[in-house]
């Protein structure tokens, strides 16, 4: 059996993991509640400019902002987008995710871009190669997508493969095709703008380039909003882990207290034994 000291410190030791896992389920549960309120204000300023596009647009194809003065050269191969934590602790999800993209991927057929160095460090463990790597964005405002957005006007399509908020304890894994993602988004769009038509309006410097400008700041907004969506998954798969973390640590902590107060009581009846035998020794003396 340990001795009482040792336990002690154990269990000190224990006492300060419960601390930290409780500090750590606090942050992501702000981060969450932060992360809820960025993706709303985003909504709503899509629904804006989906409301323009939508009265501008004199044809049903999205063209990913591609207009004719840019002239870009696309290419028939696919494109796949994945967004992963950017450490390694967001639990299994971004496993999930990994085997959900590689479930339909093709070497010869698709090109991959990364979001997120732990997607990163999978992929090359695999011997898979990807095309590109982003970090994930730090902040969860006025995150700069334009880079990713460039890369996908090459392409003819788009898969991104994100992470999905449920709840705290749920999080699932999802693949969308980028145009439907921007049309999903605009479904939700109440029209309650005026009419806005070349009869009352001047596009410069043409309603074709006006359509093709919002094409592409809608595309931003679906991109940023997915890779919060994601963020929002991997905090709360945080949140999860530090919280069955913190339990287990709290259980082990109580555990070692009871070890503790059972070697202290096994110690006072060693020496009391001693006493005992000491006593009955001095008696047969006498």
């Amino acid at each position: 059996m340990k001795q009482p000291n040792d336990l002690a410190h154990e269990e000190q030791a224990m006492g300060t993991l419960v601390e930290l896992t409780s500090a750590f389920e606090g942050i992501a549960s702000m981060k969450i509640a932060l992360i809820k309120n960025q993706v709303l204000q985003s909504t709503q300023f899509f629904n804006e400019l989906w409301g323009i596009y939508k009265q501008i647009k004199v044809d049903s194809i999205f063209s990913f902002g591609r207009d004719q003065d840019t002239q870009i050269k696309v290419l028939s191969k696919n494109l796949y987008i994945i967004v992963t934590a950017e450490g390694g602790f967001s639990g299994d999800i971004d496993l999930r995710l990994l085997e959900l993209m590689l479930s339909t991927y093709q070497a010869d057929t698709t090109d991959i871009i990364v979001i997120g160095h732990h997607g990163a460090i999978q992929l090359a463990q695999r011997g898979i190669a990807f095309k590109k790597y982003f970090k994930l964005p730090t902040k969860d405002q006025n995150i700069n997508v334009t880079p990713i957005t460039k890369e996908v006007q090459l392409y003819q399509s788009t898969t991104l493969f994100y992470q999905q908020y449920v709840s705290l304890m749920t999080q699932a894994v999802k693949s969308i095709d980028l145009t439907a993602a921007v049309n999903q988004i605009g479904e939700s769009f109440n029209d309650n703008l005026d009419t806005i038509s070349e009869k009352n309006y001047i596009f410069e410097p043409s309603p074709i380039s006006v359509a093709s400008h919002l094409e592409r700041s809608m595309m931003q907004i679906a991109i940023s909003q997915l890779i919060l969506e994601s963020k929002l998954a991997q905090y709360a798969s945080r949140f999860r882990a530090m919280s069955a973390s913190h339990q287990r640590a709290d259980e082990e902590k109580a555990n070692l207290r009871l070890e503790f107060n059972r070697s202290k009581r096994a110690l006072k009846d060693e020496r009391l034994k001693e006493i005992i035998n000491g006593m009955k020794k001095a008696r047969i003396g006498v």
